[in-house]
């Protein structure tokens, strides 16, 4: 029984000093390298930029008043259409003192002139009645008689304007009214009623009543890199998405490449203009932020490869290309327009080649490239 036992506790010994053998032998074997592979094939490259700007409309215009005054009354507000010529806002006049004295002065003395005038006109039709003065002396009289009613008018309406901001004769031209230039849009209305505004002149631009804008009419507004700059030319399609409005996207064509850089953020940078071709269906705000995708190169029906399979040596661009034999041969190659991911690949290599890739990191049974 004790020599039996004895044989079966060299037994485990044997078989576990030959597992042990076994499993460092297979360990210090070398293995076998593997990479992933990419097959050369036939597709379109291209190399874009994406400029982020804006959505503005072409024709956007303050409407301000022509005379200081008061606002009395609006009769609009943000978000409303508005044609050509219609009113706005109604102001409530508040005249220059200096300036309605003066007009007040002049209608005085208009008043007398023209009662002056009244009394020589009938002194001389009475004598031209009984033919004791001659028809060029009354005709003066009479002259001079109209020319004072006329000064006298001229001189109310301008009291009238002055005081009231509009005058009896001239009612539907009232300065007083506010009244938009264009059709289109209200975009805002940064005054209320009572507060105080001014006309525009050479000491300041005046009051904003009103801003207007045509939004059917819009254009992309950004700034685009000095190193992109040189491949735009006018009129290139342009791929405008905003993200205040999911999933829509709209097509643009450049017009407008500033001549002249800014400096934004220590880079020199060119504004850009793009006309907005809006469908109609989706309501577009003016100020939404928005991104054009633009095209700035591409390349059809080319011979394409994975740019990470490149490999470069001095001013040499080089792939292993496997062979029949399984092995990769190491083949230099030109290459042409790259989209950061893919490359072009002018000579060296053929459609349907086999290219190495990253190398396998096998992890466990599982494996992935590095």
């Amino acid at each position: 029984m004790k020599r039996a036992l004895k044989y079966i506790i060299f037994a485990l010994i044997a078989v576990l000093f030959i597992g042990t053998f076994v499993f460092l032998f297979k360990n210090s074997r070398p293995e076998k390298t593997e990479f992933n592979e990419h097959t050369v094939s036939v597709g379109n490259i291209s190399r874009t930029t994406v400029v982020t700007g804006k959505i503005e409309p072409r024709n956007e215009v303050n409407i301000k008043p022509q005379i200081n005054g008061i606002i009395s009354e609006l009769y609009k507000e943000a978000g409303q259409q508005v044609k050509e010529g219609e009113v706005i806002a109604k102001l409530r006049v508040i005249p220059d003192m200096n300036s309605l004295s003066s007009a007040q002065s002049r209608v005085r003395l208009a008043e007398i002139n023209l009662k002056q005038a009244k009394t020589n006109y009938d002194r001389e039709k009475a004598l031209y009645d009984k033919q004791l003065v001659s028809a060029e002396e009354y005709d003066q009289v009479l002259q001079a008689y109209n020319q004072a009613k006329e000064e006298k008018n001229a001189a109310q309406e301008s009291l009238e304007v002055i005081r009231d901001g509009v005058s009896k004769s001239n009612a539907t031209g009232s300065s007083t009214l506010v009244r938009s230039t264009i059709s289109g849009l209200i975009l805002d209305i940064p005054v209320k009623v009572g507060n105080s505004v001014i006309q525009a002149n050479t000491m300041n631009d005046g009051t904003t009543v009103a801003t207007v804008a045509n939004m059917s009419d819009l254009i992309f507004d950004g700034n685009i890199d000095e190193t992109e700059v040189g491949s735009l030319v006018e009129g290139m399609p342009m791929k405008i998405s905003i993200g205040a409005i999911a999933d829509y996207s709209t097509q643009a064509a450049l017009e407008y490449i500033s001549p002249k850089a800014v400096e934004n953020n220590g880079a020199n940078q060119f504004e850009i203009k793009a006309a907005v071709k809006s469908d109609g269906g989706r309501t577009i705000r003016s100020g939404y932020s928005a991104n054009a995708e633009i095209v700035l190169e591409h390349a059809d029906s080319v011979l394409v490869n994975p740019e990470s399979t490149l490999e470069f040596e001095g001013t040499g661009t080089f792939v292993f290309v496997k062979g029949e034999d399984g092995e990769y041969t190491r083949t230099p190659v030109t290459t042409g327009l790259s989209d950061g991911l893919n490359i072009e690949v002018r000579s060296g290599l053929a459609e349907g080649d086999v290219v190495r890739g990253s190398k396998i990191i096998k992890i466990g049974k599982e494996g992935f490239g590095k």
